[in-house]
């Protein structure tokens, strides 16, 4: 008798977390707004001075060390990239009409015309595609983000089309084809 339960234990613990991991269906579209929000990110930062990382005296009572320069540091990727998925809790899917829908921002949650349950349901699942993704392309990002090749108006270039491949083409818009459950770039 227990052997039946173990068996439909694991049928439904195998289709919840299906059902949680494919919380998004088109990434190319979440993508982008994860990209929309780490390029906000980029040109909101303030010009900062070189990190001074001299910290230790020589015997003859100077500081040695390195100077570094703020744009290429790790505190700049740690800045940008820290909290970023915490931010993609503020967006949730739009329907546009039956067929689209688009990612927005959501500025005021009381304000929000639709279904307030659901559209938390939809900000918690781009949030978790957030962490997904940057899991898999955190070390090439913060290389790409140190190096300069990062900048605003390229991000969704780099981290949807270059690095993640979740869109393959370059899009104007940010729409989602609610009939189309694949990635295709095609927005």
């Amino acid at each position: 008798m227990a052997e039946p339960v173990a068996v439909w234990f694991m049928i439904i613990f195998t289709i919840v977390t299906f059902t949680v991991v494919s919380g998004v269906e088109d990434k190319c579209a979440a993508c982008y707004a994860v990209a929309d929000e780490l390029e906000r990110g980029l040109s909101n930062e303030k010009p900062r001075n070189h990190l001074d990382m001299r910290n230790r005296l020589n015997s003859k009572g100077q500081r040695e060390g390195k100077v570094i320069d703020y744009r290429v540091s790790d505190l700049r990727v740690v800045e940008l990239l820290d909290g970023l998925c915490d931010k993609m809790q503020d967006y949730t899917l739009h329907k546009i009409d039956p067929t689209k829908s688009a990612w927005i921002k959501v500025d005021s949650w009381d304000n929000l015309a639709e279904n307030k349950q659901e559209a938390r349901a939809y900000s918690k699942d781009i949030s978790s595609y957030c962490g997904r993704l940057l899991e898999e392309t955190e070390d090439e990002l913060a290389e790409l983000i140190k190096k300069g090749y990062v900048k605003v108006g390229g991000v969704s270039k780099v981290l949807c089309q270059d690095l993640s491949k979740h869109c393959t083409s370059s899009s104007d818009s940010h729409q989602v084809n609610g009939d189309d459950n694949e990635s295709d770039g095609e927005l």
